[in-house]
């Protein structure tokens, strides 16, 4: 009888293990074919370019960073504008001259890195885009301190050329080149304070410059960081970016090497996304972590200040991780501020939610005192669609509560991972009629009709592209140039910031 159960036993398992094995087989199959179903790979997909910058180039200022960097945009003009010639002009391919979407009619080419130099500059101020975005990213944060600051703008390595660009950079590429900028600046600045502004892994980048440098006990770079969107922390399936790309290579599946295949008719952002860019940034974030993990006490009071502004709720990034791997691991008192942007949270609006976004941040919360302060702008609820900011640092007060005089969009429900960097004024993203009819409006282009039909996702069209909230954003980082930190909240006075 022992012998018929174990007999059984086996059995069952052997059928259970193949079991498995052939329902997994059959969804990798199913997903492979399905990621092959999608658009064909085009020129600037498939292209590799020889000039881009990598760690190992031998670089070692900046100066020789933008001489490659003039090669590469050589080489794009050669290897892609001139070779593509497509059977059927489109209206809003950047790769197609004089399209609605070439880049080269904007005043200036936002896909490069550039450098204002100012001689009566009270500071210096580095400026990092994110994943797939280029220098157009923070143009107006440029625009804003021009008068003010040596600005230098960089574009990452992989970017601002074609999409292809992000199949075989790693962070460490990314990171050097952040170096050079840095001591760039430094040498142009001797003695002046330099603060960095970075979006999604621009502030990933520039978080790890000085956890990098703190780590081996070197002096810091920055007088202060802004940080938009920050790349602190992903949802776990991106984690899994290294492994599709494993299996194109092992398939020879050109097309699993990306995550999306769209259509370029973004002149300053790449639509199709390589999955080893995802990997990146999560390679990124993982050495972010490990080096916040051995850091001493010391260490952490060596970190400097830091403003960040996050959407509470982003399909990019974790929003939580802000608050749970970095803000509430930091010391008190060292003047960090984190600004977070709440919902539009009308009647109508909070009927439709499928859950509070908030309260997986209420358990951070419930200390008397935070060691940041903490800034949440919401709605006002005595003015329909009118919001306010609520000091939530201190919870022995009651009354820090600023009005402030801007208000949400009525058809708006939400900011998003890319609107923060944008004034409803942004040619390109806002939503104000152009007195441009020959380059594109994105900000404008919302299509109707069936799904499933046009190359522009109705996800990307219905994405909140621009920030309502920019001035009153604006007016925070002012401050944090200036070093300017209040004893105590402005109270429930209005603050009077409009458009």
């Amino acid at each position: 009888m022992r012998a018929i159960v174990i007999g059984s036993t086996k059995h069952f398992l052997f059928a259970a293990f193949y079991g498995a094995l052939g329902i997994g087989l059959a969804l990798i199959i199913t997903a492979v074919w399905l990621l092959n179903a999608r658009p064909n790979l085009s020129l600037w997909h498939t292209t590799h370019l020889t000039s881009e910058y990598h760690q190992q180039s031998g670089l070692t200022d900046f100066s020789q960073y933008l001489q490659l960097e003039d090669k590469l945009f050589a080489e794009v003009e050669q290897q892609v504008y001139r070779q593509y010639q497509p059977e059927i002009a489109s209206p809003v391919n950047r790769y197609e001259r004089n399209s609605l979407s070439d880049p080269g009619l904007w005043q200036q080419n936002w896909n490069r890195s550039f450098e204002w130099k100012n001689p009566q500059a009270e500071f210096g101020l580095l400026l990092l885009h994110g994943m797939s975005d280029s220098p157009y990213v923070m143009s107006h944060f440029a625009q804003h301190y021009q008068h003010q600051a040596y600005v230098l703008g960089l574009r990452l390595p992989g970017h601002g050329t074609i999409p292809s660009g992000l199949t075989d950079i790693t962070w460490p590429d990314l990171a050097g080149a952040v170096s050079l900028a840095v001591a760039r600046l430094s040498a142009q600045l001797p003695g002046k304070p330099i603060y960095v502004a970075g979006f999604s892994t621009g502030a990933a980048l520039a978080l790890n410059h000085e956890l990098e440098n703190i780590s081996l006990n070197k002096p810091t770079s920055f007088a202060g960081m802004i940080m938009l969107s920050p790349a602190i922390g992903l949802a776990p399936i991106a984690a899994g970016a290294y492994w599709q790309a494993k299996l194109g290579k092992l398939l020879g599946q050109d097309k699993l090497y990306w995550n999306s295949i769209q259509t370029e008719y973004d002149p300053f952002k790449y639509r199709s996304f390589a999955v080893n860019a995802g990997d990146v940034v999560y390679q990124l974030t993982q050495r972010n972590q490990t080096l916040l993990a051995s850091l001493s006490a010391q260490q952490f009071n060596a970190i400097p200040a830091m403003l960040t502004f996050q959407s509470v709720v982003d399909d990019t990034v974790s929003s939580l991780a802000v608050v749970d791997l970095l803000y509430q691991k930091l010391p008190i008192n060292k003047g960090h501020q984190l600004v977070l942007f709440d919902v539009n949270r009308t009647k109508s609006n909070n009927q439709l939610l499928f859950q509070d976004p908030l309260a997986t941040f209420a358990p951070f919360w419930l200390p008397k005192q935070l060691p940041y302060r903490l800034s949440l702008v919401e709605n006002d609820p005595q003015q329909d669609n009118h919001v306010q900011v609520r000091e939530l640092a201190d919870k022995s007060k009651t009354d820090d509560v600023i009005a402030l005089s801007l208000t949400w969009p009525n058809d708006v429900y939400s900011l998003s991972h890319v609107a923060l960097n944008f004034p409803i004024e942004d040619s390109l993203y806002g939503p104000l009629p152009s007195n441009d009819p020959d380059k594109i409006q994105i900000g404008r282009a919302i299509y109707q009709g069936e799904r499933g039909i046009f190359s522009v996702t109705a996800d990307d069209m219905l994405r909140q592209k621009w920030n309502p909230f920019y001035p009153y954003m604006m007016t925070r980082i002012d401050e944090f140039t200036q070093g300017y930190q209040p004893e105590s909240p402005l109270g429930n006075k209005p603050l009077n910031i409009s458009h």
